[in-house]
């Protein structure tokens, strides 16, 4: 019985290290400028002062359930955009992103926020507001 303990104290112990390790991440990307891009992403970005962009893949859960919630912001907001890394993997790993979904907002070329995870439609839409 204390074996068994001892595994589920690693394992929950791993689970919270990630989640820590990814919300440091986040942080520390704020603030830098953002790599060159080129297509229609990289024009969205040098037209739109801010800029949300949404990681995402088709087989991920998460982004299941969220990417309807992106389809609808993106009626509100003209400065939405999807990124699907099973197809675009290169812009993911200029960004670094190291899961899905993934929001970062770019405004005035740097990075001013970086959150890795499902969020809601109030978390986003304060999101967006806040950076507008």
């Amino acid at each position: 019985m204390d074996v068994l303990f001892y595994i589920v104290m690693v394992f929950v112990g791993f689970i919270v290290f990630i989640q820590i390790y990814a919300r440091v991440q986040g942080l520390m990307k704020r603030g830098k400028e953002i790599p060159p891009i080129d297509g229609k992403i990289g024009n969205a970005l040098a037209q739109n002062a801010s800029t949300l962009l949404y990681f995402y893949t088709p087989t991920c859960s998460a982004c299941k359930v969220m990417t309807p919630v992106i389809d609808r912001l993106q009626t509100e907001f003209k400065n939405i955009l999807k990124i699907n890394l099973a197809s675009d993997l290169e812009i993911g790993k200029k960004f670094g992103i190291m899961g899905t979904p993934s929001l970062v907002l770019v405004k005035d070329n740097k990075i001013k926020s970086f959150v890795v995870g499902a969020k809601n439609e109030t978390f986003i839409r304060k999101l967006l507001n806040n950076h507008q």
